[in-house]
């Protein structure tokens, strides 16, 4: 999906720097890609979305961290050791780029 998004992206990027349109057609594009992006129903998919991801990375976390956890070195063990417990208190942290983990 990410890479459908991307390459869609890229497409649009391409029409709007390639169109003979001019300014109107270009401001008309971005009224259209800000209204698609401010869609309550594309943030709910894309929040969802991200809240998967996140689920998803912990599991991964934690499955990793139990497996290698003997075989790296102290320091490294001690930070897998504590993001898994800064991701298991569930209250609602934010994150490095400011997005809530509700």
């Amino acid at each position: 999906m990410r890479y459908r998004l991307t390459f869609v992206a890229g497409l649009a990027l391409g029409y709007v720097l390639g169109t003979r349109a001019g300014r109107e057609r270009y401001e008309q594009l971005k009224k259209s890609a800000r209204g698609f992006a401010q869609n309550p129903a594309v943030r709910n998919t894309a929040e969802s979305a991200a809240q998967q991801t996140r689920q998803f990375a912990g599991r991964a976390l934690h499955s990793v961290s139990e497996k290698v956890e003997n075989r790296v070195p102290d320091s490294v063990a001690g930070r897998v050791r504590s993001l898994r417990e800064r991701g298991q208190g569930g209250d609602g942290f934010e994150d490095d780029w400011g997005t809530s983990n509700t």
